[in-house]
């Protein structure tokens, strides 16, 4: 492959702690793979690769920003050493289009670096690599050779003539070895100058590991040995490195080494701290506080504290489980030099590529809804720039962003605080896509379903987060009746806006619609704003508030409620007073109410007109009508069934005078008037009945009712024989599902409760009469307060009353 020249800006190089660093710009190698040789000027290029790299003493890595990057020891295996004061190191760049390498281009680069001032003992502890260097000033040796002092020291005897060899001392014993040996298991040694080196793999079996104030430290501990006629040097090459110390927070991470490391300081109380430092990338931090960094140290711990998100390190977006969060990197290195009695001076050098565990951050979704514009606006976040939106489903219906915009959704980001960022998403009330309903008594409820789907991270994962905004408005105008009357009818006039949209229209339990109009006698009609209801005088219906002699006061009632629940929300009323001379009115209790005109020559004399019961006479007249009021047991009443309805009939007549006379025929003055009274109710009607206000104030938050049908015991006597009467609890108007005898039901004070009491006896002549009836708060029929809903066979209402 060809040779080419580096485009300006691919790569920058430093150095710092005897260490090569270079760094490659990963946007010039977007979409493009790449490979580091190593040029040994006698072997030529050397491919780097793992095992290679930690025995040589280079480290290739990314920061974490994405860039590739390479550190190489000044004593590495491929670098030119002069003095051990200049260093050189060229490096092949190869970058080719294809996985392969083939048709790569190669930018030559090479390093160099100057380092002097170096320190008796230095220990470099890498990513994958442990390395110590020691200076070896030799002093002038005798020439006298004793015997005697070779055998002081008995385990050098074997020591290699001119050959340096490697003691290991480890918890499975000691182990010697030449340095050829040594380079087999991962390890490399050699000597410059003035210093022998070596460097260690992790974890190697020649390794162990102990605990240093909490920390983990991996240790080899190690003597380099060499003899060379009266000379035998031998040198203490132990290195011992961190292989943890790293805890989180929330908020922060901490990285935690030992400040007297006990294997590198034998003599502890002659340790004495010289001077600490701490660094980001190759750049050492003088003030750590300016950053929000902190950097403590006491006789045991040198401690950095970093706050996650902190300047010189990175935090990436991230999906794990479905679940959005970030990871925060930051790349480490601490350098402290202290002094002790064995040593003049030892820079310790520890380098730390730092990632957090991954944090959960759940998106928030920020209603800031303006419902007086009617307008949903909703922001959706906090996220890092590496996060985009790249689609939104909006009512189950899933859109592009293009699709969105060209639908009328605004949809744009909006920078937060800590460099986050947002999405602010737009949408109309009125929008089809919004959910829309009726709630409460004029208040609409529109609901906006979002689904976000985010393109997370580098990796572009995709993430996907649910949403619900809703907003209640009073934006409905409940209707608002008129009534008025003729001599003849009562009219309603009621808005049609809103009609089966939002409320129907009910005359008591029945829905009126146009079937229960004709059917009751009503007209209807409806123009384009109202529906204007005619209800005749004696219509189904209509509510006799006040029935005197020749004057009726008369009410109809429509309620309003809702098309759903079925609740009442506002009664329509109409009330009005007629004159009418003549009317039999039948009220849902039995009571019959008739004013009769009885226009007869010559006129009669009204205060003597009767029912059938001599005994029940007119309550008011004048000279042409009479008023009776009576109840249907009373009076002579008398009851038949023809087909599905009970009819009862009366008869209103008066008796003539007879003049005395001496002989038959009797001779009278009056003329014979008999009126045949009649009210017809259906054998089978649901009769409502109203026995509770709706105060909830007053009104108990849950009733119970239950019926117990109370026998007569005067009936008993006469009739000999106990009745065969039911009494049942409807579920619901049909009255064709029931609850179970002597059962609790628990209803709301506004519930209708649906009563049937039958009587099961077929004998003509028997009647059931419903004389009391009642509810109360307990099972306990006697309790109090009581409400009575018929009282001797009459209906009333009585009002809850405070307890």
């Amino acid at each position: 492959s060809a040779i080419y020249v580096l485009p300006p800006g691919f790569v920058e190089s430093s150095c710092h702690s005897r260490i090569f660093w270079m760094k490659l710009n990963k946007l010039l190698l977007q979409g493009k793979f790449f490979q580091l040789e190593i040029y040994d000027p006698s072997a030529g290029p050397v491919l780097l690769d793992e095992k290679l790299a930690s025995r040589c003493g280079y480290v290739v890595s990314e920061d974490v920003w994405g860039n590739p990057v390479f550190r190489a020891s000044v004593l590495g295996c491929h670098v030119a050493n002069e003095a051990d004061e200049l260093f050189s190191l060229t490096v092949n760049i190869k970058v080719s289009s294809f996985s392969s390498m083939r048709a790569a281009v190669t930018y030559t680069y090479p390093m160099y670096c100057s380092y002097s001032s170096w320190d008796s003992r230095e220990i470099v502890c890498e990513e994958n690599y442990m390395e110590v260097s020691v200076k070896t000033d030799v002093p002038a040796v005798s020439n006298d050779y004793t015997v005697a002092w070779m055998s002081a020291l008995p385990e050098t005897q074997n020591v290699a003539y001119q050959l340096w060899q490697l003691m290991f001392v480890s918890p499975s014993g000691r182990k010697r070895i030449t340095v050829s040996d040594a380079a087999k298991l991962g390890y490399s040694f050699n000597n410059t100058l003035s210093r022998v080196y070596l460097r260690a793999p992790y974890h190697s079996n020649e390794s162990d590991v102990s605990v240093v104030s909490g920390v983990n430290m991996n240790m080899v501990t190690s003597t380099s040995m060499y003899r060379q006629r009266w000379l035998l040097l031998l040198i203490d090459t132990t290195v011992s490195c961190p292989v943890d110390g790293i805890s989180f927070t929330d908020t922060t991470l901490t990285w935690t080494v030992p400040s007297v490391i006990p294997t590198l300081v034998v003599q502890e109380s002659t340790f004495l701290s010289k001077s600490i430092l701490m660094g980001v990338d190759d750049q050492v931090i003088i003030n750590p506080e300016e950053k929000n960094y902190l950097l403590e140290h006491n006789e045991t711990h040198i401690r950095i504290t970093i706050p996650i998100g902190a300047e010189g390190g990175k935090l990436k977006s991230s999906v794990s489980g479905g679940v959005y969060g970030v990871i925060y990197s930051i790349d480490l290195f601490l350098e402290h030099t202290w002094t002790d009695a064995d040593w003049q001076t030892t820079k310790y050098t520890v380098i730390k590529p730092v990632t957090t565990p991954f944090m959960p951050q759940i998106p928030t979704v920020f209603n800031n809804t303006l419902p007086e514009e009617r307008l949903f606006n909703v922001a959706f976040g906090h996220f890092l720039p590496d996060v985009s939106l790249v689609a939104i489903a909006i009512g189950n219906v899933p859109f592009t962003l293009g699709e969105a915009q060209r639908h009328g959704f605004k949809i744009y980001e909006i920078p937060f605080s800590n460099r986050t960022k947002g999405f602010i998403l737009e949408v109309s009330f009125d929008d089809p896509y919004v959910l829309k309903e009726y709630v409460n008594r004029n208040e609409t409820k529109y609901t906006l379903l979002l689904n976000y789907t985010l393109s997370v991270g580098p990796e572009m994962t995709l993430y996907y987060h649910p949403a619900e905004v809703e907003c209640v408005i009073a934006d409905i105008e409940l209707p608002e009746a008129a009534g008025y009357c003729d001599e003849e009818n009562l009219y309603l006039a009621i808005p049609t806006f809103g009609l089966h949209q939002y409320w129907n229209l009910y005359l008591g339990n029945k829905l009126l619609n146009r079937h229960v109009a004709l059917t009751n006698g009503y007209l209807a009609a409806t123009n384009s704003t109202h529906l204007v209801l005619q209800i005749p005088l004696f219509a189904v219906g209509v509510i006799y508030e006040e029935v005197s002699f020749q004057k009726i006061k008369a009410r109809f009632d429509v309620a309003l409620r809702k098309v759903k629940t079925v609740e009442t929300l506002q009664m329509f009323s109409v009330t009005c007073s007629f004159n009418s001379s003549a009317f039999i009115i039948c009220h849902p209790d039995g009571t019959v109410m008739v004013s009769a005109p009885m226009k007869t020559v010559p006129a009669i004399d009204m205060s003597k007109t009767k029912l059938r019961d001599s005994s029940c006479k007119p309550r008011e007249y004048n000279e042409e009508h009479a008023f009776f009021k009576f109840h249907v047991t009373t009076c002579g009443t008398s009851v038949r069934f023809e087909g599905d309805h009970i009819i009862y009939e009366n008869e209103i007549s008066y008796e003539k005078e007879t003049l005395p006379g001496q002989s038959i025929p009797t001779i009278t003055r009056d003329p014979d008037y008999r009126l045949t009274v009649l009210c017809y109710y259906r054998a089978k009607e649901t009769l409502v009945l109203g026995a509770f206000g709706s105060d909830p104030s007053t009104s108990p938050p849950f009733g119970s009712g239950t019926m117990v049908p109370r026998s007569n015991i005067a009936v008993h006597r006469r009739i000999r024989q106990a009745l065969n009467v039911v009494s049942r609890v409807s579920k619901n108007e049909s009255f064709m599902e029931f609850y179970e005898p002597n059962m609790a039901i628990l209803k709301q004070p506004v519930e209708p409760v649906f009563l049937e009491l039958e009587l099961k006896d077929e004998s003509p002549h028997t009647e059931l009469h419903l004389e009391n009836c009642w509810v109360t708060r307990s099972l306990d029929s006697n309790s109090t307060p009581r409400w009575n809903i018929t009282v001797d066979g009459q209906v009333v209402i009585e009002w809850p009353m405070r307890s």
